[in-house]
């Protein structure tokens, strides 16, 4: 691996933890960091009606076959389901078959949404983020200004 392109150019990442809060995955996304990929576990109509923008649909049922035939072990895994029941299990069962970067998103997609995460789906394109969401400047400003309220 020392003749790869990017050593020394790119610092490696730090292994994922276990568990990680949505802070640390909007902060990888938000940089545009590469090499990682976030697992929605729950069923397809609930996935449909609303996702972390970017997650890829792997019912739980389906998920080892699915992430065996398509990620490479070593790849970082965030994975996140209905309820955190949901999700352990989902991590339980992708560390079992070998992943070695796994790690649960804690509060799924309603911690994420309270942080303004983007996200996609039947449900909230009806919902959309406020114009200032993407913005990180103009979410601070607003900030700024509410706290001179």
């Amino acid at each position: 691996m020392a003749n790869n392109l990017v050593d020394g150019i790119i610092p490696s990442q730090p292994p994922i933890e276990p568990q990680s809060d949505v802070y640390v995955l909007k902060s990888r996304l938000e940089w545009g960091e590469p090499a990682f990929t976030i697992l929605d576990v729950s069923d397809r109509r609930t996935y449909n009606e609303g996702h972390i923008m970017g997650a890829m649909a792997t019912p739980i049922d389906e998920l080892v076959h699915t992430a065996s035939s398509s990620l490479d072990k070593s790849r970082d895994i965030y994975v996140y389901g209905t309820t955190e029941e949901q999700t352990t299990q989902a991590a339980q069962s992708l560390r079992s078959a070998g992943f070695e970067h796994v790690s649960e998103l804690k509060g799924g997609l309603a911690a994420w949404k309270a942080i303004g995460g983007p996200t996609e789906g039947i449900i909230e394109s009806q919902t959309p983020a406020g114009a200032d969401d993407y913005n990180v400047v103009s979410r601070i400003q607003n900030h700024v200004d509410n706290l001179q309220k």
